[in-house]
């Protein structure tokens, strides 16, 4: 199995927004693509998210305010099947630190590579959307090859 893991700092922004923009509609579109539709809020929630590469249903499957985050696959690439997308939060000094975690990708494929740089890019969007109140979501992300 391999991982995708990253770790960024958010810095101005309590736990409690960052939590949030994880788990409604309104702060999803505002960082990962902007075709978001469903709430993440409940446990067994499906979230549905729309690129101009297609797209990715979640199923939240666990939720621990306002620290923690989980997602199961529920539908998306052949390589996401099976992957879970772990979202930890920790307040340290004036940041809120973000450990993310694509976990259990069956071997390390070249679209994980793409889907590594991606989330890093997605990633930057939050802390901007938190930082500065305006993220680059898809569409208006940067786009990196023809996966986008």
């Amino acid at each position: 199995m391999a991982d995708i893991l990253h770790r960024i700092g958010i810095k101005s922004a309590s736990l409690e927004d960052v939590y949030q923009a994880l788990t409604t509609k309104d702060g999803l579109a505002g960082w990962w693509t902007s075709n978001t539709e469903g709430e993440g809020n409940q446990v067994g929630d499906i979230i549905k998210f729309r690129f101009g590469a297609g797209g990715f249903d979640m199923k939240v499957s666990e939720l621990n305010a306002p620290t923690h985050v989980v997602w199961e696959v529920a539908e998306g690439p052949e390589e996401w099947m099976g992957t879970t997308i772990d979202w930890e939060l920790k307040q340290d000094g004036d940041y809120v630190i973000v450990l993310f975690k694509h976990l259990n990708w069956k071997e390390p494929v070249e679209f994980m590579h793409h889907c590594s740089t991606k989330w890093a890019i997605f990633l930057m969007s939050l802390k901007s959307l938190m930082e500065t109140g305006k993220g680059t979501p898809d569409p208006i992300d940067v786009k990196i090859d023809n996966w986008n």
